[in-house]
């Protein structure tokens, strides 16, 4: 059966045109293949699939397909790696954090891939060679770099640019990009959940409709692989791995904001996104719909990561490079900023390390091209399901593991605390940001400085405010799709391209995760962890001498003057001494 699923897929590639959509459905083949799969086709196509493989007399046949199958008469499918072996592969978003990572991998583990072409969009100041050349110097290439000093030749950049008509992609490039891509993998999209909706509606929906369209100019396309969020579809409760219909027809959307003003456009946002939490998931959910429009035309796969953390295994452990996320809140509480959150305790924080969602991209493109479901398929990329880590344990281990590897120039120790209480966390806010930031301040201005510290916090609370939505509660997502597909690699594949979260130890995870932020996102070294120590303990002396100079103060001012006072005081006194008494009598009457 994989074998007539093989060789049906080989004949697929080469007898489909750029832009026959019909004639691509009529192709394409379910992931059982057998008998039901052949049974759409004429009689012209079957002797044609049979023709790399031994006919039922078990005569030799004359024509060998071995790109995709090898083995004696095409007995098994082509590995992840024998798959990607000269293809090439269209890669948007490839110099953000995920992007980079699988432009990595895709040279590590798939040395034989043709090329890389990377949508890039010049900066100010900034080429688009001066990006790539800047991207490819970067420490997570290091291996890539000791294996083959020469890999930047297999990355080609074209400027684009996402907001433009077209993608702003040059005829010259349009017209290579048809004649070889066979694989498009699209990352590119706005992370802000604070993006204006038409900015956000340009770059996840628009974006994502001309990439469509440049897709099906491509004569040689095997698969396009869409990266899509959990939380497209974050008000439900239980998100089954399926397309849901649009909160709006995405055309009628984007043709009634066209004549609308900004100011208009922010009035009316609030009804428009209506239970979800901010445009980035809106938008999302928008994309999915848009892509999966065109799954009579394109083979296509959809791929819903949750929250994206530093790497698990590759390159290395702990590899993070931006403050987007966990990654700001978890530097914040290192550094001391940051010492309360509002977020359930018990809630599970669905983490997924981004080599688990690159590998799954991989394995995904490999699927999708070999197997070409008749459906567009989902793969709902969480842990929380599988492997559950609660964000009441991350604070524990964030704390304790920069306790371990402290921050140098932390503002104070590290010691945070969630609540779930509105109350509660804005009295903590007040007590140990507020204050501590104006007499922070305060003294910046009487040495001549500019104060900042208040500017810092902030921001650290509107970028914790827009966190709050996704870390005091819990959704269920299904993942069928992921079992489905790891079931098909082989024990190689399986290792080699990981995404079975239920490996994953996450208080060592989350031990490297903090040690890369400190590593590479504020480029310190770790041999300087003695003097970040020396430093904690001169704040902790610190602490424990304005805590005792408060306690005098108070007895002094208001104490030591009322007759009340002092008795309440006494009172309070003896109880905690009775209690330490107590527990101690217990302690020793254990031992």
């Amino acid at each position: 059966m994989r074998a007539s699923v093989c060789s049906a897929a080989v004949v697929c590639r080469r007898t489909r045109g750029p832009t026959d959509g019909r004639r691509r459905r009529a192709h394409r083949i379910p992931a059982g293949g057998g008998k039901h799969a052949a049974g759409g086709r004429n009689q012209r196509q079957l002797s044609t699939e049979s023709s790399g493989h031994l006919d039922r007399s078990g005569e030799q046949a004359t024509e060998k397909q071995p790109d995709i199958c090898s083995g004696a008469a095409g007995s098994r499918m082509a590995s992840i790696t024998e798959y990607y072996a000269g293809k090439s592969v269209l890669i948007t978003g490839a110099t953000g954090f995920m992007g980079k990572v699988l432009v990595e991998k895709l040279l590590w583990s798939c040395p034989n891939v043709k090329a890389l072409y990377i949508l890039v969009r010049p900066k100010a100041g900034q080429s688009m060679e001066q990006r790539v050349s800047d991207m490819m110097k970067c420490k997570l290439f290091d291996r890539v770099r000791e294996a083959n000093p020469d890999f930047h030749k297999k990355i080609i950049p074209i400027s684009s640019e996402l907001t433009q008509p077209g993608l702003s992609i040059s005829p010259e490039d349009v017209e290579k990009l048809s004649a070889c891509i066979n694989i498009v993998f699209h990352c590119a999209a706005t992370i802000r959940f604070d993006e204006p909706l038409k900015h956000a509606l340009q770059l996840n929906v628009i974006a994502t409709q001309e990439l469509l369209s440049l897709a099906q100019r491509m004569h040689h396309l095997e698969a396009f692989i869409h990266i899509s969020t959990a939380y497209a579809n974050c008000n439900r409760k239980h998100i089954d791995e399926v397309i849901y219909p649009p909160p709006v027809e995405p055309k009628k959307l984007i043709e009634s904001l066209e004549w609308m003003d900004d100011g208009m456009v922010q009035d009316i946002t609030p009804r428009l996104i209506g239970d979800r939490p901010n445009t980035y998931t809106y938008t999302k959910a928008l994309a999915e719909y848009v892509v999966q429009q065109e799954q009579d035309k394109l083979n296509i796969g959809i791929i819903r990561p949750s929250i994206v953390g530093a790497s698990w295994q590759e390159p290395f452990p702990g590899w993070i490079d931006n403050f987007n996320g966990p990654s700001g809140v978890f530097i914040a509480a290192g550094k001391g900023i940051l010492r309360t959150m509002r977020a359930n305790n018990d809630a599970v924080a669905d983490l997924i390390p981004v080599d688990v969602v690159v590998n799954l991209t991989l394995a995904v493109g490999w699927y999708t091209a070999v197997h070409r479901p008749k459906t567009t398929l989902v793969y709902n990329c969480t842990s929380g399901g599988i492997n559950p880590f609660h964000w009441g344990e991350i604070e524990h281990h964030v704390i304790s593991s920069f306790k371990r590897n402290p921050l140098e120039q932390a503002f104070r120790r590290p010691n945070a605390n969630i609540t779930s209480n509105y109350l509660i966390n804005q009295y903590w806010i007040l007590v140990s940001h507020k204050f501590p930031a104006l007499i922070y301040d305060l003294f910046l201005r009487l040495c001549g400085q500019k104060p900042q510290m208040m500017r810092i916090f902030n921001r650290l609370h509107k970028a914790i405010g827009l966190l709050e939505y996704f870390s005091s509660q819990d959704w269920e997502w299904n993942s069928d799709n992921i079992s489905m597909l790891m079931s098909q690699l082989t024990p190689e594949d399986r290792t080699m391209f990981n995404f079975d979260v239920r490996q994953l130890n996450w208080p060592e995870y989350i031990e490297n995760y903090c040690i890369g932020t400190k590593k590479y996102v504020l480029n310190e070294d770790m041999s300087d962890i003695p003097a970040a120590r020396q430093h904690l303990r001169k704040l902790r002396n610190i602490r424990y001498t304005f805590n005792t100079l408060l306690v005098v103060f108070i007895w002094r001012v208001f104490i030591a003057r009322s007759q009340m006072a002092r008795n309440i005081w006494y009172f309070v006194v003896s109880l905690c001494f009775k209690f330490l008494s107590y527990f101690r009598a217990s302690s020793t009457l254990t031992n």
